[in-house]
């Protein structure tokens, strides 16, 4: 069927009015258990999905908006929730949180639960590279923006609204102070490579080492999926190679926190024998004592550049083109590079 499905359909094929389908599809009252069961039933079946836009403009405003982050364990997102709640009070709106766990079905089910509370718009912080879940939203032009990751996908490259950093630069930033302080062997534990934070941040790195002659040694790099435990298990691996690393690039502080953990419960020193290096400046990062170099992610403010785009869309309609925010990375240095390895150079010279 090339038409769009629509409510009067199954009322035909159910042999019901079209009211009725749409008490059973908005479970209310009115129509009896046995009704809305065949409803339900012929409505799956024929892979009925209603139209989101005309259901809004059914609703009017709920001055609700939707945030689906990953994890409330990561703490690099309380400072970008932060920036959306605060944005979006200022505003007149609440939000609704949600938590995937990095699960495609999980962040379906949200997205399902949050349309049915009638939200105005949803703000994504979850989405992978290539995430089935967004194109219905899109294809509908339901209100939504992406906020630190964006979808790698060609037809929808300039089409979605998004405020994320140029990760690839602040990577390259990285490694490339790691470099100048003499470091060769350079450990990369990276994020899960479907999510574009991950692998614009490994693409930053891996150009870093193209341009200065570096040699990209796969038992070097190790993917540990933004989780602490495998962060902390490939620090071990990385420490007992024949010809260990003198320092390690985190994706994340997150990953760069376990990391630190795995170096020290080796009886090891930071920076006097392996530098480390991390990525988005969460407040962990600071602390007296810890103090790792890392790269800031601006999350406050990619949160309230989130929720004012969005509300714009609501408010005012999708613009023809979309609104995409690309921030600067700012590298920040503390003590934990502070190690030059015996005999490095003093001026590294980049490869032309």
């Amino acid at each position: 069927m090339n038409k769009k499905l629509t409510i009067k359909d199954i009322a035909r094929v159910a042999k019901v009015s079209p009211t009725a389908v749409s008490l059973a599809l908005n479970n209310r009252p009115r129509i009896s258990p046995e009704t809305r069961e065949r409803i339900l039933r012929i409505s799956k079946e024929l892979k009925y999905r209603p139209n989101i836009a005309a259901r809004s403009l059914v609703n009017k405003k709920s001055q609700t908006i939707g945030l689906v982050i990953t994890s409330i364990m990561n703490p690099f997102y309380p400072e970008l929730a932060k920036g959306i709640e605060d944005k979006a009070f200022e505003a007149g709106y609440n939000i609704i949180f949600c938590s995937t766990n990095e699960d495609l079905k999980l962040e379906k089910y949200h997205i399902e639960n949050l349309l049915s509370k009638g939200v105005d718009g949803i703000i994504f912080s979850s989405v992978k590279t290539r995430d089935p879940n967004i194109y219905p939203l899109f294809e509908e032009r339901f209100p939504f923006i992406l906020v630190n990751r964006r979808i790698h996908d060609p037809s929808l490259d300039k089409k979605i609204d998004y405020v994320v950093l140029d990760n690839a630069s602040g990577a390259y930033q990285a490694v490339e102070h790691l470099y100048k302080l003499g470091h060769r062997r350079i450990g990369i534990l990276a994020g899960p490579l479907n999510t574009s934070t991950a692998a614009e941040r490994t693409d930053g790195a891996k150009r870093l080492f193209k341009e200065y002659g570096l040699r990209w040694d796969p038992a070097l790099f190790r993917v540990c999926n933004y989780s602490k435990e495998l962060a902390y298990r490939a620090t071990q691996k990385l420490l007992s190679l024949r010809n260990p690393p003198t320092a390690i690039f985190c994706e994340n502080d997150y990953m760069a926190l376990a990391a630190r953990d795995a170096i020290l419960d080796a009886g090891l020193r930071i920076p006097g024998n392996l530098a480390l290096m991390g990525f988005d400046d969460i407040a962990e990062t600071a602390l007296k004592g810890v103090e790792i170099t890392t790269v800031s992610q601006k999350k406050y403010e990619m949160g309230t550049l989130a929720v004012k785009v969005l509300i714009d869309k609501i408010e005012k309609g999708s613009p023809r083109m979309a609104s995409q925010i690309i921030l600067e990375p700012e590298l920040i240095i503390r003590k934990s590079c502070g190690y030059r390895p015996r005999g490095a150079v003093s001026s590294p010279r980049r490869r032309s």
